[in-house]
């Protein structure tokens, strides 16, 4: 049987009423007491990393976990990271950028309510993870959620309350899981015998967003200039700016950038993505600048890989290969 380490970090699924509303407060031990049939699936061990509601989650964070799975790396065959659904497709995306090409699976889930509760959604997400992280082709970062697998660099939550919270985002799913059997629809991934995982400890988590609205103009951007390193700048459509190139939102997007500053554009809509290059009001200012484009990644997969390329480079060219260069298939230009 394969070993599964299970890594504990709070959420929803380790929360009990507080007298203010639920608070984490289950271990990790007392999570895997409520669904003892993993015992059949694999030997499992569980660490306590944290237990913190997932809203207090933040990038330092990510990489506490990422540092725990490179620990324990070689003397497990995969990892199942239990977490709040508030920011778990943050996480999930900022794990698929911290530890790259990993031939051990690393899988994150939670649930809607508490594990402790009858009516929980958290035993089957549970289950589901360490039945999927103990499968021999399963490999990389991803999210277990009501039955489906998602690439962690695809995954978004799109229902506060739901059981199926979340959604794989202009990319199919890897699988289901339906009573029990794990359906691939993705061809696994093939690593060579002895492969080992590329690690990453670097963040930088001066990163800005900043959404654009009708008749918005370009104060914030000014004034939060010498506060961030970076801005991601969402706004409408398939991209466009407000004025246009000579416009005042443009005109402060060259105060950043003549600063060393970077700029990433992308769109509010969830889904197919950017391309600024069809309107005249998104081309013309992305070739005065040279601006970079999200795409079709999803808001929390280019706001972690942004994090991640500036904590290894401050080279704009560096930068921009490094934001362009797929990661688990998260974005296609």
């Amino acid at each position: 049987m394969k070993r599964i380490l299970m890594l504990a970090t709070g959420g929803t699924i380790a929360s009990k009423e507080s007298g203010h509303g639920l608070s984490p407060a289950i271990t990790s031990e007392e999570i895997l007491g409520y669904v003892p049939a993993v015992g059949e699936l694999c030997q499992v061990e569980a660490r306590q990393l944290m237990n913190l509601d997932s809203t207090n989650i933040t990038p330092s964070h990510w990489l506490e976990i990422a540092k725990a799975i490179q620990d324990a790396y070689q003397d497990y065959d995969g990892f199942v990271v239990t977490h709040g659904t508030d920011t778990m497709a943050y996480t999930a995306a900022g794990l698929s950028y911290l530890i790259q090409d990993s031939p051990k699976p690393i899988v994150i889930t939670g649930s809607q309510k508490s594990i402790c509760l009858d009516d929980t959604d958290a035993r089957m997400n549970l289950y589901n993870s360490f039945l999927y992280a103990a499968d021999r082709d399963s490999h990389d970062v991803s999210l277990v959620f009501d039955g489906r697998v998602i690439l962690g660099t695809r995954a978004r939550k799109e229902r506060t309350k739901s059981y199926n919270a979340f959604s794989s985002v202009d990319y199919p799913e890897v699988a289901v899981i339906r009573d029990g059997k794990l359906i691939r629809y993705l061809a696994p991934r093939s690593y060579s015998y002895g492969a080992e995982p590329v690690f990453y400890d670097n963040l930088e988590e001066r990163v800005l967003l900043l959404t654009l609205i009708p008749g918005m103009g370009a104060e914030a951007l000014r004034q939060l200039k010498d506060s961030y390193q970076a801005v991601i700048l969402q706004s409408f459509g398939v991209g466009g700016l407000p004025g246009g190139s000579a416009g005042a939102l443009a005109q402060a997007m060259g105060e950043w950038l003549e600063a060393g500053k970077t700029i990433v554009m992308m769109t509010q809509v969830p889904y197919e993505g950017s391309d600024m290059s069809v309107y005249q009001v998104g081309q013309q200012v992305k070739e005065k600048y040279q601006l970079m484009e999200a795409y079709n990644m999803t808001l929390e997969a280019a706001t972690a890989k942004l994090m991640w390329v500036l904590g290894q480079s401050t080279q704009p060219s560096q930068i921009r290969e490094m934001f362009y260069r797929p990661v688990q298939h998260d974005v296609i230009c």
